[in-house]
């Protein structure tokens, strides 16, 4: 079993940021890059979990959402991870999520 803790951590440091955001920082764009993030890391799971079928897209529940969106998405992308390799290209995936949103 492969160790997913880095990128857990790495989820909910983002998701923790975005929370203490202020409103104006999510509007600028820091609610769209967790979502286009959450979306990409759900996708990712479907792929593992249901190969083969019509993939489907994480609806935009509004940009206070957003920080359980990545959480949702992450840490079920998580269970499904076969590799060192895999944690650590989402844990550069959510970095630089992270610095794209500003927080």
């Amino acid at each position: 079993m492969v160790d997913t803790t880095p990128f857990t951590r790495a989820v909910d440091h983002f998701a923790d940021r975005l929370r203490a955001a202020p409103q104006s920082r999510l509007q600028r764009g820091g609610a769209a890059e967790a979502l286009a993030l959450a979306r990409e890391l759900a996708r990712r799971t479907q792929l593992v979990e249901e190969p083969g079928t019509e993939l489907r897209e994480m609806p935009d529940a509004g940009m206070f959402a957003a920080a359980d969106q990545i959480t949702v998405a992450g840490h079920d992308l998580a269970l499904v991870l076969k590799s060192e390799d895999e944690v650590g290209e989402v844990v550069r995936l959510v970095e630089e999520a992270r610095g794209r949103a500003g927080v």
